[in-house]
């Protein structure tokens, strides 16, 4: 296992560094943060994350330990791998992402690529109280929702691919006196 990486920057290429170590070329994926940071030619200390597959054997470098940490934090919740969790780190410098996931800002941490709605909410719904921040009261209001799981308007919407979240706030704005076929017809024009 490698757990850091010591040596001098030669090349910067797309989105990883290449540390040469011992004579030896390492190439490591590195945050967006950390990429404009680290220039070549300098000397610098790397925290290792190592990713190894059958057909891949892949190194996430951290400029300092705590940002490893949250990496591997992001690591596991389920459905994010490597290049997410990466992608997720990028938004911005690591106090930043640690204060959107306590404070439950979806929105933020789904504007990394490859992240949707539902992914950025299993991130704040697991991490919220895990990132050394105190958590937001507020940080899971998107779970809650006033709906009545018997609406069968609000099952139809279900039926249709909505989460139960987007189908309850698609029918706040319908006419709770229709009947649930003609209120499933005016959420869906809304």
């Amino acid at each position: 296992m490698i757990a850091t990486l010591t040596g001098k920057i030669s090349e910067k290429i797309a989105d990883l560094i290449i540390i040469n170590c011992g004579g030896i070329g390492y190439g490591v994926a590195v945050t967006f943060e950390d990429f404009g940071t680290l220039n070549t030619g300098e000397e610098t200390k790397l925290y290792i994350y190592e990713h190894i597959r059958e057909n891949e054997h892949s190194l996430f470098g951290f400029r300092n330990l705590q940002t490893k940490q949250l990496f591997e934090q992001l690591l596991s919740v389920n459905g994010v791998g490597p290049k997410m969790a990466l992608s997720i780190m990028s938004l911005a410098n690591s106090s930043q992402v640690r204060q959107a996931i306590a404070g439950g800002d979806t929105k933020f941490i789904s504007q990394a690529v490859g992240v949707g709605k539902r992914v950025a909410e299993r991130v704040v719904v697991d991490l919220k109280d895990k990132v050394g921040l105190a958590a937001d009261e507020n940080a899971t209001d998107f779970l809650t929702t006033s709906a009545n799981p018997n609406d069968e308007a609000l099952q139809g919407l279900v039926a249709l691919g909505y989460s139960v979240q987007d189908a309850a706030e698609a029918l706040k704005k319908v006419d709770k006196k229709l009947p649930a076929a003609a209120r499933i017809k005016a959420a869906l024009k809304a």
